[in-house]
């Protein structure tokens, strides 16, 4: 019912455009249209460069790849202006012919290295990125994508001093927020009522509840959040929306930057970055990052030493051919992830903030999570790009999970669980991108195919009592050093994948087809998306194997009020196997869904700061739940139905000269609307979801000093604010008890001058108590995070 509201509301808004344009335009099929390249000197594509056709309102700004298009040209003969602040503009006559496509290239006669640093003073500001990756396969502006998506660029990681994707990166976002702290090894990341798909350069690369093993951000160019489903690179996921981590990549600039870190609770942090040829030509291009950490924390017992080694390697095969081969190494050396927990009976916060169940005898975990990617990349035409890649990632882990039993008022029953684990995944994608012209209407193609196949092995059946029920664990004066049941010992003798069994393992096998055509009318200011994919899975989850074929369509309108101002609507699908047992036995549904959404998103003083402003409503169903009545948390239960609705605002960029910054707000209301048949659901009904809170804001400010004496010297601060936070999990019989809400105040000063940046960070400036959870049986369990503490870190770039 929703969809055909939708599709008759876009049609007559579409129907009405169509009468206005064609009145306006008059007769567009004599029109033409120029497609054209901008490379540099030694034959590198030349990006962000502003192309405009002189004596009209017509221009265009090159992408990734130096390609321009301008559509719908009246014949005649033009002057094309291609220009960079600061350097030479070149113009370049140019014929337009009734019904054709004038296609031409400037070359600019400046260095590789002079261009870099152009394009780098030329950019409109760090902390907004203008067009999207290349991996999320849409090749056209943020501005004219009918879509939610935001960017958290490199310069806002580097001025947070953020060193993970756990770290802080979420307060960039509107509605952004982390369920909770998995020892920085794992992140997920809830967005519009629910946790999103993982994505690394476009690859779903999640394995299981229990993955991606958190990047570090040493080796991190950018992130990208997709608001709402993402059909267009993967409908496999939650249609709360998707981030993608993008990894850096040659630039084929000879540059390099070591930086060194310190901060509180024993935090040393090196990292360097190095990025140039390794040959005269330009061919052969390079990029080394490598970081080492090692961080303790403000609960005893409790670390994380982490080493990361990422090379890429570009050839140039010609002028049309790319192959990057890219190689990702993460070794992790943790005290148990289960340490950050607490279990009480009184409640969220009755325990010292400090307060911990670790203890000194528990043994480490070790991670290793290694991944290859290669990716070819050939410009068919000036309106035709290929795009193939190919991945295997495996990841290693060895160690133990602590939880707690028989809690009681002031004492638990620490239980230690092995956690042995693997999984290996495979990818391969392959796309194409083009633009042709039909008559007066402008066309931006997608077309592809993806496969994944993932599977996880886990031995989590291995579990021994640490303390005795006559000599339980004292929360009020606990112990530690000795465990009164003695120390496991594992059984490691056989192999993983026999230890894990059929209940330890999940696997999943995917591909789909993908089409997609933007119609561009009336000079591409009125864009309508057509699109659907065609998806097959397989999923064994917990010897359970089920099979699905889906096809989701996505259908979008996207209209320029001005150059700078754009409306969009967008309805899409997205649909998600999921893991789990019903204790009635039956058969576990996957998760599926689709989003209504509309926005407005506007650039600001040419582009120095933007905004954007969207509505959603989200309908999932048959969304997994924990049983309440399993204390063991072994089943599930299935809500029938659940819909998210809310408005997202965001802000970024230069609002005055040296003040940059990053605004969000967003409201969230997620509610059960529907109830299967069993009386555990139908208990539910009406309640909200878990796992979000109804108001977020984010602010962070930057200002820098230009001119005078202080020059170069800058000061930040940022507040977090959350406010009607639900615990974690649905549930009808657990206790209930809200969670207060969140203020984190967090401030800084840097100094830059050439080269150099200096920047000391306090975080939690007012020392605020903070800490999320949920109910369990009758007791409570609530993670904590740090009070005030610091960095101070010194970079150099050479």
């Amino acid at each position: 019912m929703q969809l055909k509201r939708f599709t008759v509301l876009l049609l007559v808004f579409l129907s009405a455009l169509c009468q206005a344009g064609f009145a306006r335009e008059g007769n567009l099929e004599k029109n033409g249209s120029i497609s054209g390249s901008v490379t540099t000197s030694d034959h590198k594509p030349a990006s962000d460069v502003s192309v405009t056709l002189l004596t009209t309102n017509k221009g265009a700004i090159t992408n990734e790849n130096g390609n321009f298009r301008i559509s719908n040209i009246a014949p005649g003969t033009y002057t094309l202006q291609i220009s960079l602040t600061g350097y030479t503009t070149v113009e370049r006559e140019v014929v337009v012919e009734a019904n054709k496509t004038t296609i031409t290239s400037v070359q600019l006669e400046i260095s590789q290295s002079e261009l870099q640093q152009v394009t780098v003073k030329a950019a409109r500001n760090p902390y907004v990125q203008r067009q999207l990756s290349s991996s999320l396969r849409l090749n056209e502006p943020v501005l004219e994508a009918a879509q939610n998506i935001q960017t958290v660029t490199a310069k806002t990681l580097a001025d947070q001093q953020v060193i993970s994707m756990s770290d802080g990166v979420l307060k960039n976002v509107s509605g952004a927020t982390q369920q909770a702290i998995w020892g920085d090894m794992y992140t997920n990341v809830l967005m519009r009522g629910s946790q999103v798909t993982a994505l690394r350069n476009g690859m779903s690369i999640a394995t299981s509840y229990w993955s991606p093993l958190t990047e570090d951000m040493s080796v991190v160019d950018h992130i990208e959040f997709v608001k709402g489903p993402a059909g267009f690179v993967m409908p496999v996921g939650d249609p709360g929306g998707v981030y993608n981590v993008v990894t850096k990549k040659p630039t084929g600039v000879n540059r390099g930057e070591v930086s060194l870190m310190t901060g509180s609770y024993g935090l040393y942090r090196g990292a360097l970055d190095l990025d140039g040829k390794l040959d005269k030509e330009g061919k052969l291009l390079y990029r080394f990052n490598i970081a080492g950490k090692k961080q303790n924390s403000f609960r005893d017992y409790e670390y994380n030493n982490r080493l990361t080694v990422a090379p890429v390697i570009s050839y140039r095969m010609n002028a049309t051919t790319v192959i990057t081969a890219e190689y990702l190494l993460q070794k992790m050396k943790s005290s148990d992830i289960g340490g950050a927990y607490v279990f009480t009976t009184d409640g969220y916060g009755t325990l010292p903030r400090d307060f911990t169940i670790l203890d000194p005898g528990i043994e480490p975990t070790h991670m290793t999570d290694q991944s290859f990617t290669v990716n070819l990349q050939k410009q068919l035409s000036t309106n035709w790009k290929f795009t193939a890649q190919a991945a295997y990632f495996n990841y290693k882990q060895q160690g133990t999970q602590l939880w707690a039993y028989n809690v009681a008022a002031d004492s638990i029953v620490r239980n230690l669980c092995i956690w042995d684990a693997s999984s290996n995944a495979k990818f391969f994608q392959a796309y194409l991108n083009g633009q042709i012209q039909t008559g007066s209407i402008q066309h931006r193609i997608i077309g592809g195919v993806d496969f994944n196949d993932k599977k996880y092995l886990a031995d989590f059946w291995q579990s021994a009592d640490l303390d005795a029920d006559s000599a339980k664990f004292s929360l009020r004066n606990p112990q530690y050093g000795t465990f009164t049941n003695g120390y496991p010992v594992w059984d490691r003798t056989t192999p993983l994948a026999e230890r894990a069994g059929p209940a330890g393992t999940q696997a999943t096998t995917y591909y789909g087809f993908y089409l997609q055509d933007e119609l561009g009318f009336f000079h591409n200011k009125l864009r309508l998306t057509l699109a659907g994919r065609y998806s097959y899975l397989k999923a064994n989850y917990f010897a359970d194997v089920s099979t699905d074929k889906k096809f989701t369509p996505r259908i979008g309108l996207s209209a320029n009020m001005d150059a700078n101002t754009t409306v969009y609507a967008l309805y899409d699908q997205a649909f998600q196997p999921q893991p789990g047992i019903r204790e009635d036995g039956q058969k576990v549904k996957p998760l599926t869904g689709s989003n209504i959404e509309a926005g407005v998103k506007r650039d600001w003083m040419n582009g120095k700061w933007n905004t954007s402003l969207s509505a959603y409503r989200i309908v999932r169903n048959d969304v997994n739940a924990k049983d309440p009545n399993d204390p063991n948390g072994v089943f599930i239960f299935q809500l029938g139905q659940t819909v998210s609705k809310g408005v997202e605002f965001d802000l970024r960029g230069e609002m005055l000269p040296g003040l940059n910054v990053i605004v969000n707000y967003a409201f969230t209301d997620s509610k059960i609307t529907k109830t299967d048949t069993t009386e555990v659901s139908k208990a539910t009904l009406n309640q909200p979801t878990g796992n979000y809170a109804k108001n977020v804001a984010n602010a962070w400010l930057t200002y820098q000093v230009k001119t005078g004496i202080l020059k170069g010297f800058g000061i930040s601060g940022g507040i977090t604010y959350q406010q009607g936070r639900e615990q974690w999990d649905v549930s009808s019989t657990a206790p209930k008890l809200s969670l207060p809400d969140y203020t984190k105040i967090d401030g800084g000063l840097f100094w830059e001058h050439n080269a150099m940046r200096v920047t000391l960070n306090v975080y939690n400036i007012a020392d605020k108590y903070l800490y999320i959870g949920s109910p369990s049986d009758y007791y409570y369990t609530y993670q904590a995070e740090a009070g005030r503490n610091w960095r101070l870190g010194v970079a150099y770039k050479f």
